[in-house]
């Protein structure tokens, strides 16, 4: 964040040797630290005279304007937004396999959302500061913004507004009612898996063919997202090809 005044510094260090200056003593126990560079700023600044030959001037100094620093407000703030955005990316770490984006970590986006609409709002907030600049379009990367946006390709990518509630506070009814379906489907799968698979294919019948009906429904309601996508490729490997009802059967 002090970067300009570091370049500042620099190049008045530059011009010190060949510039027609006075005798400073400078204090050598002046940290390197922002309150540290601006004692130092202090002391060069006064004493650079630069030669008639020189090809720079003192306005370099003004390439480097006092409203480019970022303020304690948005400093907050963008330490929030890293916080979160470590969060909601763990999150998507420990959910990719099986595939779960959507149903565990809809609260940490929520959040990360939130800090994200706080730092692009053009509201004022203490002090009469807005964050959209210092933060979002300072610097030529726009770094804050592309981190941001990439997260928020995953989370459309995935479909997780299907299977989430307007305002992201729970997952929608018929995603968790086919969650539950599907975990009584594998449950059943389970405990019969031993054998000959004919005590499976007659009690896990009903379940199975409820569970792709379901599917079917939802797909046609466009309430699907990658975690039932995934989930329902994950429940075919276990389903034996004797049993009729199964992807794997010819009949």
């Amino acid at each position: 964040m002090y970067i300009f005044q570091v370049a500042a510094l620099l190049i008045a260090f530059l011009y010190y040797g060949n510039a027609q200056t006075s005798t400073v003593a400078v204090n050598p126990t002046i940290e390197l630290s922002a309150d540290g560079l601006k004692q130092l700023a202090a002391i060069v600044a006064p004493v650079f005279h630069p030669s008639r030959g020189s090809y720079f001037s003192l306005n370099l100094f003004s390439g480097f304007p006092e409203d480019l620093e970022v303020s304690d407000y948005c400093v907050e703030l963008l330490a929030i937004f890293g916080q979160r955005y470590s969060t909601y990316v763990t999150c998507l770490v420990s959910a990719a396999r099986p595939v779960k984006v959507c149903q565990n970590c809809y609260g940490s986006y929520d959040n990360l959302m939130d800090i994200y609409t706080n730092i692009s709002s053009d509201q004022m907030g203490p002090g009469n500061v807005s964050c959209r600049d210092s933060l979002l379009r300072s610097d030529r990367l726009m770094l804050v913004f592309l981190l941001y946006n990439n997260l928020e390709d995953i989370w459309t990518g995935s479909e997780c507004n299907s299977c989430v509630s307007l305002g992201l506070h729970s997952l929608t009814n018929d995603t968790l009612y086919f969650m539950a379906t599907l975990n009584q489907s594998l449950r059943c799968f389970e405990k019969f898996q031993q054998g000959n698979h004919s005590a499976l294919c007659k009690e896990c019948k009903a379940t199975y063919r409820g569970l792709n009906e379901l599917y079917s429904r939802m797909e046609k309601n466009r309430t699907l997202c990658i975690d039932i996508e995934d989930s329902r490729m994950f429940l075919s490997s276990p389903c034996p090809a004797s049993c009729s009802f199964c992807p794997s059967s010819s009949t």
